[in-house]
């Protein structure tokens, strides 16, 4: 392992590596990083069924066995709707679920409470934050957040728009919700799903927010802090537990998500064709797999595989890590596309 990652430095002198190289099947995969980030990509990852077509691949993350969980909106020509799919390790198909979000499934987090695990899924369409079991039976389900004063309906009876895109959950249990495709606010509850406060709204100002598209609680410090991916304002923007306001982190563009190694390093999904590796004290370390240069992925997007560029992503929309410290990373184009980034 050490041997090859000196060679790989030696030919790129240290600068990010994208090079084809051969597996054992004789294909090349195409390498890229540098330093101790160095990655072998993995296009269209796992060996999805035939009677499932993938479309927009917006959410991932992995369970304690290992296991890959896959959020997609569902191909109009797929045989089977289910939104859920559900791979090994290695990519083998082990079980799909989840009818109910086609159309819909975009955010995903994975909880451990106890002995056991759960799934948080957020369903862009029917306005839905639902906990399920890792096979996807409901423990329960949040609609229209009516107890929030921000969301009451006007004079006119009209309510504000409400479509949540993500959420994380802090060390006592409560989780944030994120509106970022409805009124750009973001919701706290409790571990039972009980409303607690609303902040944020939309704006450009400290403590406002426009498209708080993904989140995580940070834990990394001596307290915790809420990191949100605001979007529409091209920046990531800090937030207390209580929602006030702490700062901004630099170095993305458009952030949609984020995920936390246990070395501290933080994985950030741009929207705008790139993965950004962030250090503990979020200093920007790489960007892999940079193609934002051609500033063509809102047309790419909805192209044919034949136009996504080995070795460059189009659209990034989410990204975790496994337990081995590879990476994987779903995209937001209409065929779906899945990239494993073996760490080498």
């Amino acid at each position: 392992m050490s041997t090859r990652r000196n060679f790989l430095l030696a030919v790129g002198g240290g600068t990010p590596l994208l090079l084809g190289m051969t597996n054992k099947s004789g294909s090349a995969r195409p390498i890229m990083g540098s330093g101790e980030y160095v990655y072998e990509a993995f296009h269209d990852w796992g060996e999805l069924p035939a009677d499932i077509k993938y479309g927009n691949t917006h959410g991932v993350c992995e369970d304690s066995q290992g296991h890959i969980y896959i959020h997609h909106t569902v191909y109009a020509t797929s045989e089977l709707s289910d939104s859920m799919v559900v791979f090994d390790h290695k990519g083998k198909f082990v079980k799909s679920w989840g009818k109910e979000f086609k159309g819909g499934a975009h955010g995903l987090y994975i909880s451990r409470e106890g002995s056991s695990e759960f799934l948080y899924l957020c369903d862009i369409k029917r306005g839905l934050i639902v906990k399920t079991t890792l096979s996807g039976e409901e423990v329960f389900s949040l609609g229209y957040p009516l107890e929030s004063e921000a969301y009451k309906p006007g004079a006119d009876g009209k309510r504000i728009k409400w479509s949540p895109t993500n959420l994380a959950m802090a060390p006592n249990g409560d989780f944030y919700v994120g509106d970022g495709y409805g009124s750009s606010y973001i919701l706290q509850y409790n571990k039972d799903g009980k409303y607690i406060r609303t902040f944020g709204g939309l704006g450009k100002e400290d403590g406002q927010l426009n498209c708080p598209h993904g989140l995580i609680v940070d834990r990394r410090g001596p307290e915790p802090i809420l990191m949100v991916a605001d979007r529409g304002n091209h920046r990531i923007q800090t937030f207390t537990m209580d929602g006030k306001h702490i700062g901004y982190i630099s170095g993305t563009n458009l952030p949609c998500h984020f995920n936390i190694y246990k070395n501290g390093v933080t994985v950030i999904p741009d929207l705008g064709a790139r993965v950004t590796l962030m250090s503990q004290s979020n200093e920007v370390i790489e960007n892999l797999g940079d193609d934002s240069a051609a500033d063509n992925w809102k047309k790419v997007r909805t192209m044919s595989r034949d136009a996504f560029k080995p070795g460059k992503f189009v659209c990034p929309h989410g990204a975790c890590f496994d337990h081995a410290g590879n990476i994987f990373v779903v995209e937001w184009v209409e065929i779906g596309r899945v990239t494993k980034l073996r760490k080498v």
